[in-house]
């Protein structure tokens, strides 16, 4: 199948390399000093060091010329950047199948993935979120790895994720395109919490139970949203949550990491030198919970903490000092 992957980041590169002996590939880069890097060296120096793309894969600048040559498109951008690629679609007149990699509310509207991509080309456009416990190196570097393919079409998803899967990366066809989205949206933002537990020295239990009951919070909004609560319980959801929180390699748990060092928030993004999704969707997750009337505490607690209403002393102490409840409540 030829695949044009939309993004030279960490994911696109991953995936380019994932991909490369089973299917045509073009890698189109929106900078073109990391197009050249890439055909010259054949390696992402500026967002992914250390991982070869095979030579069979096609660099390129021209993003018309990457999407006519496709049968599939893999957006594999920030969420920040799924509205205006998805544009650039629609001003091509594309009809081709999407997926993305991307995971989090878009800034200011709170709107999934599937939610942006629907408006742009429309509802009828075929597309799908690829999502679960998978760090893009560990991809690049061909450890086994699961996820979930999720399409607002099952047929459509099945056959995406026959096409896609390989011997390394397993890829589970699933059909709650939105309680795929919120698992892998709202993990992020509890990363983050998890981060600031460890880097307060709380200890295994504080951080067994951040997890669990931030699980609870996926659950709560996801099931208000139309998901099904058995998403969650998978690989978009616990699966992708317990690796966020726990993995050295994710940047949100390096967000709370950082933040229990009392260092402002600028200067941990400038430190981290990529997009970290919990930090913007923290603040999208606590305004439609507070619009739903949906009880999200630990999301709310990071959401203070990043934006200097809370220190992450304060934020840990108010959770813990809340009334007790029912469990399953």
């Amino acid at each position: 199948m030829k695949v044009a992957l939309l993004g030279a980041g960490a994911w696109g590169t991953a995936l380019a390399i994932a991909f490369a002996d089973k299917h045509e590939l073009t890698l189109w880069s929106r900078e073109e000093d990391v197009a050249v890097d890439l055909k010259n060296t054949r390696e992402n120096h500026r967002f992914f060091p250390g991982y070869r793309v095979p030579e069979s894969v096609i660099v390129s600048t021209d993003f018309a010329s990457a999407v006519a040559s496709a049968e599939l498109l893999i957006i594999a951008t920030p969420i920040a950047g799924l509205r205006p690629t998805v544009e650039r679609l629609k001003v091509l007149g594309c009809t081709l199948p999407v997926l993305w990699v991307c995971k989090g509310f878009e800034a200011g509207s709170g709107k999934l993935p599937h939610q942006v991509v629907a408006e742009v080309l429309g509802p009828r456009a075929l597309c799908g979120a690829l999502s679960g416990p998978s760090f893009a190196e560990e991809v690049a570097a061909g450890q086994p790895t699961a996820v979930s393919l999720a399409a607002n079409d099952p047929d459509f998803a099945r056959e995406a994720a026959r096409q896609l899967h390989t011997t390394r990366l397993r890829i589970y066809a699933n059909d709650d395109l939105v309680g795929v989205e919120v698992g892998g949206a709202v993990k992020n933002v509890l990363a983050i919490a998890t981060g600031v537990c460890d880097g307060l020295g709380l200890g295994l239990n504080s951080r067994a139970a951040l997890m669990t009951r931030g699980l609870a919070e996926i659950a709560r909004l996801g099931l208000a949203l139309g998901a099904d609560r058995q998403t969650f319980m998978g690989l978009a959801g616990m699966g992708d949550l317990i690796l966020t929180c726990t993995g050295d390699l994710s940047r949100n748990r390096r967000v709370g990491l950082a933040l229990a060092q009392n260092k402002s928030l600028p200067q941990i993004l400038e430190e981290l030198g990529h997009v970290a999704e919990g930090v913007y969707t923290a603040r999208e997750v606590d305004r439609l919970s507070g619009k739903l009337g949906i009880e999200m505490p630990i999301s709310a607690a990071v959401a203070a903490v990043l934006d200097g209403r809370l220190s992450a002393e304060h934020a840990l102490e108010q959770l813990m000092a809340r009334d007790p409840k029912e469990e399953l409540a």
